[in-house]
């Protein structure tokens, strides 16, 4: 007989013997608890919230968070979210619109930056959703030059940005308040030249 046969047959001798592990076997009942063959799932060396730990100075096993720290959703309003005043530079008209020329320049270069980084691969450069995963996937990507959101106010295009929508994902993290009003601002660019615009390079 093999060793491995041998070591089989001992290890199955060992289990009938043993009265320890006769609660496993099926139809019988035991007042010890079951073995586990892995205890690592069960047994895991943690800490618990509230336990006293010998590790820290402190005797707390619960970490105070660093200085400074901001909670998800705790964030204060960023300059361009809805609701929030926008200050305007010297001479400029009130809204986006109505924005100085170096200022509305430098909003839509930034905006144009953004939307080529994060609005490309799924709406592609001319925001008419035909980016590479429409082209490689399939995945139904909204035009942006479809009349339903060339109506929509820019408070909603906002709000989309930022919570996503259907199978797009919000973006309220990797893009800040300011940089949603630019793509925004970018977006109607695109709209209203009705025209094929060049990427940036």
């Amino acid at each position: 007989m093999s060793p491995r046969r041998h070591l089989l047959a001992a290890v199955v001798g060992v289990a009938i013997a043993s009265p320890g592990l006769h609660g496993c076997m099926r139809g019988c009942e035991s007042s010890r608890p079951p073995v586990l063959i892995n205890t690592s799932m069960f047994n895991q060396p943690k800490a618990r919230a509230y336990e006293a730990s010998d590790f820290f100075f402190d005797g707390m096993v619960m970490r105070q968070p660093v200085a400074g720290t901001i909670a998800r959703g705790d964030l204060p309003p960023q300059p361009g979210s809805p609701g929030e005043v926008v200050a305007q530079p010297e001479g400029a008209a009130g809204g986006t619109g109505g924005a100085a020329p170096d200022a509305r320049e430098a909003q839509l270069a930034r905006g144009r930056e953004r939307f080529n980084i994060y609005c490309t691969p799924c709406h592609d450069e001319r925001g008419e959703g035909r980016g590479i995963l429409f082209e490689r996937a399939k995945v139904p990507t909204a035009n942006l030059h479809d009349q339903k959101i060339r109506e929509q106010s820019d408070d909603m295009l906002f709000d989309t940005i930022t919570n996503g929508k259907g199978l797009m994902p919000g973006y309220r993290y990797p893009v800040t308040a300011a940089d949603r009003r630019a793509i925004i601002a970018y977006v109607r660019q695109l709209q209203a030249a009705d025209a094929p615009v060049e990427a940036a390079k």
